[in-house]
């Protein structure tokens, strides 16, 4: 064979791409050509959308016009050939090794996703912690870098540690940076989600419970503190907000449920920390009592989930409430949740994870293609101070699988105690395991039955801003809230004409930017306008007057002004900004609703089409 390194049954070389290397089997006397086309077959090209080249800095390009065999063009078995698509920006070598620093590689087998804005912008992020020069350990010119001085990395363990207050956990995405900072730049990094339950397709033996095997018998989980959070910051727009959910609790000493609507910004306190900023709450339907909460069949969650979308918004959380008056007369309230008692019940810790496997988090590391969610949980309670404090939490990956596969239970008698539960005939249940210090000091791994719950709890900070930022407009009289009518306050065109008469601005986008006021204008039974109400949702979304200004002359808003015309609320001050009869020919020529039954008829009828009798 003369050492030539080919082999009788062929030779094996590496390609590498930025999907990651892939091993084409070739003949000898195999030409550039078919070679060329293993390697299109190989990586899914269906076209010549690639070079491959012999160095890694794009020289020794091998083309199909070179009509040689590879053993002519010298490559042997076992070498390393390098495959970059063709961009129509023309990326370049530094390009690649620029990616891959930053981590923007999917590993073999992760299938192409889009990820979240917010992620999408911090991947693009520097990330590192710059510090300036220290007057004192600093022996080198302004130029130079030492120790003392260098930029640390984002997930810098003292660093964190340091900050007032500290931080114990680290950002995500700082989290993958140190996943993909080593010496192969996270190229076999993929985020796994735990499965607690049975791998299917094993046919070696007969199914559970009759047989089990190594293969298909998922691992046993020990649980761990973990070490970064998904959300790093949770943000309400204003005091206004929280106030208005709190209203409930305070006119009827029932605890509340509302889902948080707004969105992911950078959170600049952290390194490639991100913030659920918070713009509005919706309540949904609910039995509510002072120590427990119900929540019932809600027939409008996907409207309003549409609604928000167009506004920009997103569902980020949920919210509820435990809290219990201590003295009325000083508007204190009791502090019980704490270090010595608990911070969340198993039973709310179970719900968080509910929540959280419905909003996993999108990730492009995850062979499955999510990872983790970033939904959160907010807790109005009492603080050491006996007032009313917002606090965030999530819930650990661990605790999301075992809620998934529904290995966790609740104790009835110990809130703060979870139980892994046993296997059964019906289900298999890997074994749950934490670590705790006994009397002696030592650590020992003890069966999560019971399981202490702060071992599946992330908290999170939740503030106000210095200065309250307005999505939606604040007024003195605002529209009922939803699903409040155990308080009397219902949402009909009573209480629509009610709020435009009390609201004289001249502004109509400001009258008009109230989430709940959106909502009740698309789900109302008797003049739904979800298909027609798109031009206002931009014009809330963008605060321009000016398509707020030509939605109102539509067909929709007149027949909106008639139905209110009709419930006898006096509209002295409407006409400052146009409503109610802002033009005579537009509210005759609308549809109009009977007093008797509530059928929508036509413009221009006396008579009301369902019930014969007259228009009034």
């Amino acid at each position: 064979m003369g050492g030539s390194l080919w082999y009788a049954h062929g030779t094996i070389i590496r390609v590498q791409s930025p999907e990651g290397v892939k091993r084409i089997t070739a003949a000898k006397r195999e030409t550039v050509a078919t070679f060329l086309k293993k390697v299109a077959k190989e990586f899914g090209f269906r076209n010549n959308g690639f070079s491959v080249y012999v160095n890694r800095n794009r020289t020794g390009e091998i083309t199909a016009s070179q009509n040689k065999s590879l053993h002519l063009l010298k490559i042997k078995h076992g070498d390393m050939l390098f495959l970059f698509p063709s961009s129509p920006a023309g990326s370049s070598s530094e390009n690649m090794d620029t990616s891959i620093s930053q981590g923007l590689l999917r590993p073999l087998g992760v299938p192409h996703v889009v990820e979240d804005e917010i992620d999408q912008y911090l991947i693009k992020q520097d990330g590192k912690i710059y510090r300036n020069r220290d007057q004192q350990l600093c022996r080198h010119g302004p130029l130079g870098k030492c120790v003392h001085c260098v930029p640390l990395e984002p997930f810098d363990e003292d660093y964190l540690n340091h900050l007032e207050p500290p931080v114990k956990h680290m950002s995500f995405h700082a989290y993958i940076r140190k996943l993909t900072g080593g010496a192969d730049k996270g190229k076999f990094v993929a985020l796994e989600n735990i499965s607690c339950k049975i791998k299917s397709g094993c046919e070696g033996h007969p199914p559970w419970p009759e047989g089990i095997c190594t293969k298909c018998q998922p691992s046993a989980i020990t649980l761990n503190r973990q070490k970064y959070r998904h959300v790093d910051n949770i943000m309400f727009e204003n005091h206004t907000l929280a106030d208005r959910f709190l209203d409930f609790w305070r006119k009827t000493g029932n605890q509340h449920f509302g889902y948080l609507y707004g969105r992911y910004t950078e959170h600049k306190d952290i390194p490639l920390g991100i913030r659920a900023e918070v713009a509005a709450i919706y309540e949904p339907p609910q039995i509510g009592t002072q120590n427990s909460l119900e929540l019932l069949e809600d027939p409008k969650a996907e409207v309003v989930d549409e609604i928000a979308a167009k506004l920009g918004l997103r569902k980020v959380g949920w919210i509820f409430t435990d809290l219990v008056s201590e003295d009325t007369r000083k508007g204190t309230v009791r502090y019980s949740r704490n270090k010595d008692t608990y911070f969340l019940s198993a039973e709310e810790c179970i719900t968080a994870g509910n929540f959280q496997n419905r909003h996993p988090n999108i990730c492009r590391l995850s062979p499955d293609g999510h990872f983790g969610s970033k939904f959160v949980t907010v807790m109005a309670t009492g603080g050491p101070d006996n007032q009313v404090h917002f606090e965030g939490y999530q819930v650990s990956n661990q605790c999301m699988a075992l809620v998934r596969d529904e290995c966790l239970l609740p104790c009835r008698d110990a809130p703060e105690l979870g139980y892994a539960k046993e296997s059964s005939s019906e289900q298999y249940v890997p074994d749950v395991f934490y670590k705790d210090i006994d009397k002696f000091g030592n650590e020992i791994t003890q069966l999560a039955r019971p399981l202490p719950v702060e071992y599946l709890i992330i908290d999170i900070t939740t503030t106000f801003p210095k200065d309250p930022v307005y999505t939606f407009s604040i007024s003195q009289n605002p529209f009922p809230i939803e699903n409040r009518d155990v308080l009397g306050e219902t949402q009909d065109f009573h209480s629509l004409a009610t709020y435009l008469s009390q609201n004289t601005s001249s502004v109509f986008l400001d009258v008009i930017s109230d989430f709940h006021l959106l909502l009740f204008l698309v789900t109302n039974e008797v003049m739904p306008l979800q298909d027609s109400i798109s031009l206002l949702l931009e014009a809330v979304r963008t605060r321009n007057e000016e398509l707020a200004q030509t939605w109102k002359k539509s067909e929709q808003w007149a027949t909106i002004e008639q139905l209110c015309s009709t419930v006898g609320v006096p509209l002295s001050g409407l006409h400052e900004y146009g409503a109610m009869g802002s033009s005579t020919h537009a509210a005759s020529s609308a549809m109009w609703a009977c007093l008797h039954c509530t059928f929508m008829n036509q413009p221009g009828t006396d008579h009301c089409e369902m019930c014969s009798l007259p228009r009034t």
